[in-house]
């Protein structure tokens, strides 16, 4: 690995932990703090709110500086929300701390990959994009199952001790191996918010919003799934947890290669596709061990392979407001995780089993497949319109 991305990686690995852990300790932290484990889940919606409102207003506020002072406040940022988190008194002190401490994720991931994408070697953008988004598949192989046991055993307070260790790391990292990068020069906030007066990017934004959805009804439900239709103990499903941790790590460095040999519209609207045979396929195989865990680990691996293409096709639609753009496509990643725990609870309230959330995730991946492919066309009537007027100009 660039020694120049391993900020950005560990970056990813302390936001990984702190987003996802908090599935796991929400019963330790609703008996701590006297709630209802329902309530302490508005915990989750917290954070994934603070995603939406920070991703494009904090860019809006910091685009101009240059960005690794950018990385740098948001990371700072990030490590006090968190430590903030590790000693609120109250439900609704921790509530408030969650929801900052999501201000800073989807700007960090922004400015991060138009980093990665301007310091790596030609044509390997999106690989250099799919090494920051591998913090995250790391929080959920190690970080996470970490984090959950120390909060069983010991107390949730200590889990956000650790996310604050990683911060600092990454902090220190930060300072002495990014590159300082220019700022951007003349900048025109008007013009970068001209993007969102685009066609292209409301659909880009309903692919990743609708698509990646369908990763979420699968993941959100995943205990279930493996207690009561696969037939694991309760204490397996750590493991079943790094399983899909290592599936989302193979996944989402092919994602990269994908993205660089083809395009990353292309490599979206295959991943779109592929995601939708396999849900489908957890549907009907999920009662047999041997295959529920062969799916975990293909599922964990198709899904987060969108990653890196997703974020790339932001930055390449985007060109004067990339930053603006890659910090909106996390936005929409979290409303996917959002509308995915939701949609794909809709069928087990009305008393369908485990195995139902995955159908609903196949849909929403197809949903998201016709917007890719509705991209992919709108591009190439575009540039056939362009060659059309450069035919026309030239006979004048």
């Amino acid at each position: 690995m660039n020694k120049n991305l391993i900020p950005l990686t560990l970056g990813g690995l302390g936001i990984g932990i702190t987003e996802f852990v908090m599935m796991g300790l929400l019963p330790d932290i609703a008996k701590d703090l006297k709630v209802s484990i329902p309530q302490a889940g508005h915990l989750i919606s917290a954070y994934a709110l603070g995603v939406v409102i920070g991703a494009p207003l904090l860019i809006m506020i910091a685009g101009k500086y240059p960005p690794k002072k950018i990385l740098i406040a948001l990371m700072v940022m990030f490590t006090t929300f968190n430590a903030f988190s590790a000693f609120a008194p109250t439900f609704n002190t921790l509530f408030i701390a969650r929801l900052l401490s999501g201000l800073p994720h989807g700007a960090f991931f922004g400015v991060g990959s138009v980093v990665a994408s301007r310091i790596a070697k030609e044509g390997k953008a999106a690989q250099a994009v799919s090494l920051m988004f591998m913090g995250l598949t790391i929080a959920n192989i190690v970080g996470v199952p970490l984090g959950t046991f120390i909060g069983h055993n010991f107390s949730w307070r200590i889990s956000f001790a650790v996310v604050v260790i990683v911060g600092l790391v990454t902090l220190l990292s930060l300072k002495l191996w990014l590159p300082a990068l220019e700022a951007a020069k003349n900048r025109n906030l008007k013009a970068e918010l001209s993007f969102f007066k685009k066609r292209e990017a409301w659909i880009i934004i309903a692919m990743i919003s609708i698509g990646t959805g369908g990763l979420f009804t699968w993941y959100s439900y995943i205990a279930p799934l493996m207690t009561d239709v696969a037939g694991f103990s309760p204490n397996a499903v750590t493991y079943i947890l790094m399983l899909a941790g290592l599936g989302m790590m193979t996944g989402n460095y092919l994602g990269g290669i994908l993205a660089d040999k083809y395009s990353p519209a292309k490599a979206s609207a295959f991943l779109l596709i592929a995601m939708v045979i396999t849900l489908t396929i957890v549907h009907f195989v999920s009662g047999n061990q041997v295959l529920a865990l062969v799916m975990t680990f293909v599922t964990g691996a198709v899904s987060f392979s969108l990653a890196a293409p997703i974020q790339m096709l932001m930055i390449q639609s985007a060109k004067g407001s990339e930053m603006l753009a890659a910090s909106a496509s996390q936005a929409s990643f979290n409303i996917g995780n959002a509308l995915g725990a939701f949609f794909g609870g809709l069928p087990l309230v009305y008393g369908f089993d485990y195995t139902a959330p995955a159908y609903v995730g196949a849909a929403m991946a197809l949903v998201g497949a016709f917007f890719a492919f509705w991209l992919i066309r709108s591009t190439q009537n575009h540039e056939v319109e362009i060659d059309a007027k450069a035919i026309a100009t030239s006979f004048h």
